[in-house]
């Protein structure tokens, strides 16, 4: 049983840092929601196979692995406060930068928005997880970031609602039964008002990310950089790939980020195959989100009386299950169980997360950190690869069979193998913590 009952998640001289903190992962999560949908949103306006809509994630996990090392050096060097600041304007920068991707209609422009966007999301998260794992004693550190990562789906949710009400209700291409089969004068017509409204949700996002930099900008933050000899990234490195806790952990969290990424993603890739609309598909992406938020709050509190590793064990065994649903059951069974996926997502990232950073000194934890924000590409490459299995067929979602399954449901093979993977993770961190404890 974990001891930690006594002890205060957050100390009450530290409650408003915490709380400012706490909302830049609903911030994140928004982005991370509203971008999700895009990649059928694109596929339809853009004409791209689902492989060539995949680039529209590559873009967007693919710039957390760019920057997350820089973001920890920059953190590392000068303060929190600081970190975050450039990460609200790096946000800001890219989403701003759909205005004249969509004026221009190049499909790599909005990419590089994304990849922009994406630098400032790994400022944050780099600066933001961490800090939060600091604020208060080691014990509560994995309860306190679950904590602020179940403010995460509030973001989720807005931003879902956002790309479903003002983007996949509104695009026209997505009414037209063949929208290739339409001549090039009514498809520019229509490209140009959808990718109008692809591009408002995230102009708007600037403007409101640039507010709560000002915001930010005027209070003050503790915190202030490390005091004393910093150890050489060198050296730092070297301890960190030699504590396998550490390294297995940034794996795991490779796994989980193409997992979770592949099930929301290709949601709507799934519904499609069942002859269910994207409009109707955001709404069994919102019920997958509320099983998120709920997933954390009932994660957060279990992690009082289950270890960190045990708990990890049950929710990816768990998920698993659910995942052998999604690809051996049809019509809306399977699409059931790809939303129940979605519950035993939500405590795998913070989790994961706190137990690859225990016991590492606040120096490791800061560049650890950035491994793990890298991590985060696995939520490019794990679902490009999806794409690529869907597209086994041809660019349609239901083109061929194999084992009398479509290669929609198989694709689906590849977060089953990642959930896997995490259990063994999991159960083997429970019994490595409850043999240093005996």
């Amino acid at each position: 049983m974990n001891t930690s009952n006594a002890t205060p998640v957050v100390p009450k001289k530290l409650l408003f840092p915490f709380i400012l903190v706490t909302s830049l992962f609903a911030l994140w999560g928004f982005a991370n929601a509203v971008t999700d949908p895009m990649v059928q949103a694109f596929k339809k306006v853009l004409e791209l196979t689902n492989s060539q809509a995949a680039w529209v994630q590559m873009a967007f996990y693919g710039g957390y692995f760019c920057m997350a090392l820089p973001a920890a050096l920059f953190v590392r060097r000068y303060t929190y406060k600081s970190g975050i600041l450039v990460g609200l304007t790096l946000y800001a920068v890219g989403a701003l930068l759909f205005y004249p991707a969509a004026t221009t209609g190049m499909f790599w422009f909005f990419c590089l928005g994304l990849y922009i966007l994406t630098f400032g999301l790994a400022f944050l998260e780099t600066t933001a997880n961490p800090y939060i794992l600091a604020m208060g004693d080691s014990k509560t550190a994995t309860r306190r970031l679950n904590l602020s990562q179940a403010f995460n789906p509030v973001g989720l949710i807005a931003g879902l609602l956002v790309a479903k009400f003002f983007v996949l209700d509104l695009l026209q291409s997505d009414d037209v039964d063949d929208f290739s089969a339409l001549d090039q004068t009514q498809k520019m017509l229509i490209k140009s008002a959808d990718l109008m409204v692809i591009r408002n949700p995230y102009v708007i996002l600037g403007l409101v990310v640039l507010a709560i930099l000002v915001l930010i900008a005027i209070n003050k933050m503790p915190q202030a950089k490390g005091e004393g000899a910093t150890p050489s990234i060198k050296s730092t490195f070297a301890t960190l790939f030699q504590n396998n806790r550490y390294t297995f952990g940034v794996l795991s969290l490779v796994l989980y980020m193409g997992a979770q990424i592949g099930c929301w993603t290709y949601i709507y890739q799934y519904a499609e195959s069942k002859e269910i609309s994207s409009s109707t598909a955001a709404n069994y992406q919102l019920a997958a989100f509320v099983l998120f938020t709920l997933g954390r709050a009932v994660g957060t509190y279990l992690l009082k009386f289950l270890s960190p590793g045990k708990l990890l064990f049950y929710f990816a065994c768990l998920g698993g299950l659910c995942t052998l649903g999604v690809i051996v059951l049809e019509a809306n069974s399977g699409l059931i169980c790809l939303v129940l996926v979605s519950l035993f997502l939500s405590i795998m990232f913070p989790t994961i997360y706190g137990i690859a950073l225990d016991g590492l000194k606040e120096d490791q934890a800061k560049i650890g950190a950035a491994g793990l924000v890298m991590a985060i590409v696995g939520g490019a490459l794990l679902p490009k690869i999806q794409g690529m299995i869907i597209d086994l067929g041809g660019a349609g979602v239901d083109d061929i069979k194999m084992m009398g399954l479509s290669e929609m449901n198989l694709s689906f093979i590849l977060p089953l193998i990642c959930f896997l993977s995490i259990s063994i993770y999991g159960i083997w961190i429970h019994r490595k913590d409850a043999k240093l404890n005996s």
